[in-house]
């Protein structure tokens, strides 16, 4: 099981990959891919199905045997976005002796300085002249070699930078490119990768070649580590791990009385606030066409929400052994100690104590332990998808994930155990 999770990792740096490499699971177990311009027609028991949204995010839909008006339906969302670094327009900047570095700008938060003095490549789309202005084609790329590099400036010329430093995220973050060896490269260097890379697919005319989303990755496998390979070290294991999760449960779970939701959203560490984030009403306009597709009626839409319950699954912070005073004091989940059940008295979390008290007794039935997670009271915490998406579907639901530590890093660390955990809980929730 572990394996295929490290391969789903290292296939998918970045969120278009992510939801290309769910889709093919998805149909290769059979689910149709829907295109949600066109009407969706019957739905019937047992049909399964899936729409995308901006290439950056995916929903899967198991359908019931029972309507959802009486049997709601069981969600389980995750999102496939993680912070690194966009790049920019009009990106390279050549520098003394013909090196050049891109420009680039911070997505997310992540811990800026883990991704100095490691091989990095490039991917995402690439969009292409198409055969009018408002339909222009789309290509994924994902340069599988080393061809970028944040360096450090050196210690001799930085002697306090083991006491701290504050970088500049417009200078500091530049990655190396390469150096011009012909006059011709100038300003043409990157185009000039893209066009190789774009041309592995297909012949592209780089006349053709309008815009792209392109981001740094890390170019290092995803492996396990310890003394008994229980530990991952990944990058985006948040929130990579949790649609893995879900989509593997997704798929081993066979239909029930109950419709089955797969929501993996886009731009959640940029606040979810996008036509693809959980922010969006793309999910609960498609649950409402589900639900007038089986009855004829909208109130079909409020019964299946009143019957409905969440999972919301970003990962946890698990206890780290050299920080423990950022803990809180009772509440402190450990790496291997099973999924985790988040908390904040301010609401930034989804779960209450029916909520959490429903996602405790599914992980009893499933056989799998369970932990929660509250921060130390001094210390200030972020938000996720639960609360977000609760905003727009007033469903119950529950704020959770596994337990990670380095979150935000360019290489993160889970435990194999939690995977394997938070797989069986997601198989028992699917068929409830």
């Amino acid at each position: 099981m572990i394996d295929s999770l490290l391969k789903f990792l290292d296939a998918s740096p970045v969120n278009f990959l992510a939801v290309k490499n769910i889709a093919a699971e998805l149909d290769k177990a059979g689910y149709r891919h829907l295109n949600p311009a066109e009407a969706l027609g019957s739905v019937k028991a047992g049909d399964r199905f899936y729409v995308t949204k901006n290439d950056s995010s995916i929903y899967a839909f198991q359908i019931g045997a029972r309507p959802l008006a009486e049997a709601g339906f069981r969600l389980l969302c995750a999102h496939c976005d993680s912070p690194t670094f966009r790049i920019k327009p009009n990106a390279e900047m050549t520098c003394e002796g013909g090196i050049v570095k891109l420009n680039t700008e911070v997505y997310g938060g992540p811990i800026m300085s883990t991704w100095f003095d490691r091989p990095l490549t490039l991917a995402g789309r690439v969009i292409l002249r198409g055969s009018d202005a408002l339909h222009p084609r789309t290509l994924l790329i994902h340069i599988q070699r080393p061809l970028l590099q944040i360096s450090n400036l050196a210690i001799h010329f930085n002697r306090e930078v083991n006491d701290g430093m504050k970088l500049s995220r417009q200078k500091d973050v530049l990655p190396l490119l390469g150096i011009i060896s012909d006059e011709l490269e100038r300003g043409n260097l990157l185009m000039n990768v893209i066009v190789e890379e774009l041309n592995k697919q297909e012949h592209v005319d780089r006349n053709d070649i309008l815009d792209f989303d392109l981001y740094l990755a890390d170019t290092t496998p995803a492996c396990t580590f310890g003394v008994h390979n229980e530990f991952i070290s990944s990058g985006r294991l948040d929130d990579l791990s949790m649609c893995y999760a879900g989509l593997t449960a997704l798929l081993h779970t066979p239909a029930t009385d109950t419709t089955q939701v797969l929501a993996i959203f886009d731009n959640e560490e940029t606040g979810s606030q996008t036509k693809q984030g959980a922010g969006s009403p793309f999910l609960a306009s498609m649950l409402k066409r589900i639900c007038f597709a089986q009855s004829g009626s909208e109130e079909a839409f409020y019964q299946a929400i009143e019957q409905a319950f969440m999972i919301s699954a970003d990962n946890a912070h698990g206890w780290h052994p050299n920080y423990s005073e950022k803990y809180d004091p009772t509440n402190h989940p450990q790496l291997g100690g099973g999924p985790v059940i988040k908390f904040n008295a301010a609401q930034k979390y989804a779960s209450d104590a029916v909520t959490a008290a429903v996602f405790a007794r599914i992980c009893e039935e499933a056989g799998v332990p369970c932990q929660r997670f509250v921060n130390h009271s001094d210390v200030a915490g972020g938000s996720t998808l639960g609360n977000i998406l609760a905003s727009s579907l007033p469903l119950r639901g529950v704020d959770m994930g596994n337990a990670v530590l380095g979150m935000h890093s360019c290489r993160e660390t889970g435990s194999v155990a939690d995977h394997a955990y938070c797989v069986k809980a997601f198989e028992q929730f699917f068929e409830m």
